[in-house]
């Protein structure tokens, strides 16, 4: 009869456990340094009234109080940055999902026009901005040589308070790219034998579209609805580039106003203040389009549909 001879896992489980915590130490520090740190770091400042080069003093919640009740810049920015919000995160959306149907057909050259369409994604944003600069200058810019060819009147564009947000949800269709490719992806996994069973039953284009591709696209639909909509509620280089927030505070967008606040009028508390009001506004909004999801986002395999 043979004798086992148990081996000392205990000492091996430990070592490993000791590499395995030296190897994630670097990524653990530094989310505690430069994530979670800054974090609690600014909820205590928006609780003072810390300006760069003063001293710090605990004003409980003056800057909130003062925030709400008395100040212009706050309500103008959040008024824009919704206005933005309501109005490129439809326009994203449908556009990118067009898209991304129009990609997943078996033409010639498809992925040259992948490629296309994705290509502003990794183009810096300060050169994105630069180029749209240069093509919404009232006088020699594209976009108004355009119009005088067909004979339409020409736009301010971003020069004038009227046009300069619907200019900038024009511009945010520049970015499409990564919602098309996560559309894409999902229009990839819908089975063809869906579709098989409505050409059975008569369907045409239209009824595919209704009943199968959107209904098994809710859930890449929610994802970039919420990606999409924490995007444009944190909107800063269009303004910081191409208006500094106008002409007369029309494009004061929210976290340019708190970058202004913050590095401008060095109002280091203040400007925490206003970063953890965006903070608590983009939660509630994430927490309302989840609990909506329930009614409209289709899961397959879901037994309580």
């Amino acid at each position: 009869m043979r004798t086992v001879i148990p081996m000392k896992t205990s000492g091996l489980a430990r070592m490993e456990r000791n590499w395995g915590i030296l190897f994630a130490l670097p990524a653990i520090l530094g989310f505690l340094l430069f994530s979670l740190g800054p974090i609690v770091a600014s909820l205590y400042f928006s609780l003072t009234n810390w300006q760069i080069g003063s001293n710090v003093a605990f004003v409980g919640i003056d800057n909130y109080k003062e925030i709400f009740a008395s100040d212009p810049f706050f309500k103008k920015s959040a008024f824009v940055t919704t206005y933005y919000a309501l109005g490129s995160v439809p326009l994203v959306l449908i556009l990118a999902f067009f898209v991304a149907m129009l990609l997943n057909q078996n033409i010639k050259g498809l992925s040259w026009f992948r490629t296309i369409y994705y290509l502003p994604v990794v183009v810096p944003s300060v050169a994105s901005s630069m180029l749209w600069l240069w093509l919404y200058n009232p006088d020699f810019g594209l976009f108004n040589l355009a119009l005088r060819q067909f004979g339409l009147p020409t736009s301010m564009w971003i020069y004038d308070e009227a046009t300069v947000i619907p200019s900038i949800i024009i511009m945010s269709t520049w970015g499409i790219g990564n919602g098309m490719i996560i559309f894409l992806a999902g229009l990839k996994g819908i089975p063809t034998h869906l579709y098989e069973a409505v050409e059975v039953d008569g369907g045409n284009a239209f009824r595919k579209l209704i009943h199968v591709t959107v209904p098994l696209m809710t859930p890449t639909i929610f994802f970039n609805l919420i990606m999409s909509l924490i995007g444009a509620f944190q909107v800063f280089n269009q303004a910081y580039i191409m208006t500094e927030g106008g002409p007369n505070d029309s494009s004061l967008f929210y976290v340019y106003y708190l970058y202004r606040t913050a590095f401008t009028e060095t109002k280091i508390g203040y400007a925490s203040a206003l970063a953890w009001i965006l903070f608590f506004v983009v939660m509630i909004l994430t927490f309302i389009v989840f609990k909506t999801s329930r009614k409209w986002v289709y899961y397959e395999g879901d037994q309580r549909r």
